[in-house]
């Protein structure tokens, strides 16, 4: 019989404290994930967080305390997510893993982190997540969900992903704490709609996600 994976029970334990309900065969994705991830990085330096027990924590449940919040806004709705600066596929790895009724792309201007982003695709059999290397202000597809994790701030990731975003579109920026600097900082054209404060398991640090949507007259 083949051992249980070292950091599956830690990882079972974080998606019951989120109140998420993946099947055994998304918690050994999750985690034959975090195993490419920390293999990949050996070579290609895709994240600075070194040990896998670390990526649980810090880019795993990091990333899986925005599934409810998403789920909650595209309920009962067909989606399409562009996960920009995707990197090493936080959050969107997660989301495509999780969700499997959501259609994912990360985009990226590195070659390498687009590389491993097909990579995983193809090894971990998800279908619905594709890899688009580029710069996303170069991108003509809309799409219904826009995402980012510690990739620029509010200003530049909306003037940057704009021509992205679909009509009825929303942007999904994943922050530490309450940014209220960028918020204060975003053109009259942008609303945000809510800012909403995420626990992450394990994580003694503050996180929350700011909802921004177009069309907004000021704050």
């Amino acid at each position: 019989m083949t051992p249980p994976h070292p950091l599956r029970a830690r990882l079972v334990e974080g998606v019951g404290v989120l109140g998420l309900n993946p099947t055994e065969g998304q918690l050994d994705q999750l985690l034959a994930y975090v195993d490419l991830l920390a293999r990949w990085n050996k070579v290609y330096n895709l994240t600075a967080v070194r040990e896998p027990a670390e990526m649980l924590t810090h880019h795993l449940l990091d990333s899986l305390a925005v599934i409810g919040p998403l789920r909650r806004q595209t309920v009962g709705r067909s989606t399409r997510l562009l996960d920009v600066g995707s990197g090493g596929g936080l959050p969107g790895v997660v989301i495509a893993i999780c969700c499997p009724e959501i259609e994912v792309s990360c985009v990226d201007a590195v070659a390498k982190k687009t590389a491993f982003i097909q990579q995983v695709a193809g090894t971990l059999g998800l279908p619905g997540l594709r890899s688009v290397h580029a710069r996303v202000e170069n991108l003509v597809e809309r799409f219904d969900v826009v995402t980012s994790r510690a990739f620029a701030t509010l200003a530049d990731f909306t003037t940057w992903s704009v021509g992205a975003l679909a009509e009825d579109g929303v942007w999904m920026a994943m922050k530490g704490r309450t940014p209220q600097e960028e918020i204060d900082a975003l053109p009259a054209t942008v609303e945000v709609f809510h800012v909403e404060q995420l626990t992450v398991p394990g994580l003694d640090a503050e996180r929350c996600l700011v909802w921004m949507r177009q069309g907004g007259t000021g704050r």
